[in-house]
């Protein structure tokens, strides 16, 4: 198993923390294609969530758990080290590089997220069912082969 699909509820919330924290590798490096998610102030669309392009893995966990938001499009990547940083914009892009996890939302609703760890993999999609996600689904290589790994193709 390659990653995982599925579908998030359209609310304001921490969906990435409720997804992310405790599960994967806090010293991963954060590459982030701001695309479009906002914060939530006073119950209201605010600033963009993320003002840059790459975060700490520590700051970055702590920045979606303490920073309520809302997601229309989340393009992210994670990295062992920030020197390895490369654009990862399909599978192939992702098996060559040392990226480890692509989390991708499109339309504030379907997910879809792959790993290098299936371990990593199987914690995400226990999460997602407990946290009441529908329409979880497995990705194997196959099945995401020439996948493109961008939300704006």
């Amino acid at each position: 198993m390659r990653g995982i699909m599925f579908q998030i509820r359209i609310i304001y919330g921490k969906q990435l923390a409720d997804l992310l924290v405790d599960i994967v590798d806090p010293t991963w490096v954060w590459s982030i294609d701001p695309v479009e998610s906002y914060k939530v102030e006073n119950d209201t669309l605010a600033d963009p969530l993320f003002s840059e392009a790459v975060m700490d893995g520590p700051g970055f966990l702590e920045f979606i758990d303490t920073h309520v938001h809302y997601l229309i499009f989340a393009d992210l990547k994670a990295f062992p080290v920030r020197k390895n940083i490369v654009q990862v914009k399909n599978y192939e892009d992702f098996m060559r590089s040392d990226c480890q996890l692509a989390f991708l939302l499109i339309d504030s609703v379907y997910t879809h997220i792959l790993a290098k760890d299936e371990e990593v993999i199987r914690k995400l999609g226990e999460r997602a069912r407990s946290k009441g996600f529908t329409g979880i689904e497995s990705l194997t290589d196959e099945r995401v082969s020439g996948m493109l790994l961008t939300v704006w193709g």
